[in-house]
């Protein structure tokens, strides 16, 4: 294999093996960011080697015994670790003699799922919301921290030091790498739902890059939310998320075109769509309202898609009842996007100027200003009045804010579109 072929597969295999890796690691060294550090030390030898002997057979399996040799070593050097270097060595030790053929099987833990240790510890009380999440997605996500910052419309700066700061505020706290339970578990819960949707969402839409989707990253979002769903099976919000993350998913098939250019909602092929993921989300949903007392905002989010999943053809969904969902969420957990997704959702039912009322009253939203789907949606809401020259703009001004290549295409030819309208009038 060719040095830039070699360099593309290790790319490939970093982006599926890091988190496994990264959660194996912490469970041995108990500490996430000492794990983070390791495991791109056998990133590094991986680049310097494999290029010239070849990817190994089992490539993950490689580079967790290299990770745990880089960790044998830097235990043995580092006078920090002399305390705990007879007890985390010997288990390394002892784990690299076992020789586990199956990378999978050697991250198992006692429940089952080192990654969901690994989000529950990053999701510790002890920090800010803003840093378990920013954590979590960029060791379980592989996230970049500009894919972070837009996945929270902040600064990238901002993003990188939260972090930094987690990292080492998990180390000095000495967190335990681990699946809490009783009330520590229930009281975590909500920002581990909000990682596993946002690493969803970033596989689902990818920020950047030239990839309208990443599917690797929404499959491990469903993984962890169904493994979720079986640890906490009487959480109605748990059933939701995962009802929501199938009937997304189950669209994977129909959203882009045979070159990989983005298809919208309303023009997909539902015959493409999985109907099996449908089945399954349209049963955790069942699940989840059997259990619900009040609708939590996946739950609701979830019977949302859910009138998407059930309508045969685009002209056959339910509108108004969307639209009432989306005044339930704005009313249960209100925030821009939602009040931005709700316009559409007016629009929709309503006719585009009561969308784009809604919209217009978003313009000033800080957190919206660098966000490219508010000018992407009011275009479209200006293109359907008629108003082309002002959609025009709204389209390019969205097509400059995205960092998504696929993206920026279609935005750019709706602006084209715009023009042609424009003179046809």
């Amino acid at each position: 294999m060719k040095a830039p072929d070699t360099h593309n597969a290790i790319e490939a295999i970093w982006r599926i093996e890091a988190a496994r890796l990264i959660a194996g690691l912490a469970r041995v060294v108990r500490d996430v960011g000492l794990a983070e550090e390791l495991a791109q030390d056998a990133l590094v030898i991986a680049l310097e080697r494999w290029p010239e002997t070849g990817v190994p057979d089992k490539p993950g399996a490689w580079l967790m015994a290299t990770a745990k040799n880089r960790a044998i070593d830097r235990i043995r050097r580092n006078k920090l670790f002399a305390q705990k270097q007879d007890e985390i060595t010997l288990e390394i030790e002892g784990q690299l003699e076992m020789a586990v053929p199956d990378i999978d099987a050697a991250l198992d833990d006692d429940v089952g799922d080192n990654l969901l240790s690994l989000i529950f510890t990053a999701c510790h009380p002890v920090l800010s919301t803003e840093a378990r999440l920013a954590l979590t997605l960029r060791l379980l996500g592989g996230l970049t921290t500009d894919e972070i910052a837009r996945a929270f419309l902040v600064p990238e700066p901002t993003v990188a030091q939260r972090i930094v700061r987690a990292k080492r505020t998990l180390a000095e706290a000495n967190i335990p790498f681990e699946v809490p339970r009783g009330l520590d578990r229930a009281a975590r819960l909500s920002s581990v739902l909000q990682v596993v949707y946002l690493i969803f969402n970033e596989g689902y839409t990818a920020t950047a890059g030239d990839d309208w989707m990443r599917p690797q990253l929404c499959e491990e979002a469903m993984r962890l939310g169904r493994v979720l769903a079986g640890l906490v099976p009487q959480e109605p919000e748990v059933h939701g998320l995962v009802a929501l993350m199938e009937i997304q998913a189950s669209r994977f098939g129909a959203r882009t075109s045979p070159s990989g250019e983005p298809i919208l909602l309303l023009d997909q092929d539902r015959g493409r769509w999985d109907h099996l993921l449908i089945r399954r989300g349209l049963a955790a949903l069942a699940r989840a309202e059997a259990l619900s007392g009040t609708r939590g905002p996946y739950l609701l989010q979830a019977a949302i898609a859910a009138c998407h999943a059930r309508a045969r053809t685009g002209p056959e969904t339910d509108w108004q009842r969307i639209a009432a969902l989306y005044d339930e969420l704005a009313d249960n957990a209100g925030s821009p996007v939602v009040e931005l997704n709700r316009a559409v959702a007016h629009a929709m039912a309503f006719g585009p100027a009561a969308g784009l009322a809604l919209a217009d009253a978003l313009t000033d939203e800080p957190t919206l200003k660098s966000y490219h789907l508010l000018p992407g949606v009011r275009g479209d809401f200006l293109f359907k009045l008629g108003r082309f020259d002002e959609a025009r703009a709204a389209f390019e001004r969205a097509a400059s804010l995205t960092r998504n290549t696929r993206e920026r295409e279609v935005l750019l030819g709706r602006a084209a579109e715009s023009v042609g309208g424009a003179q046809a009038k």
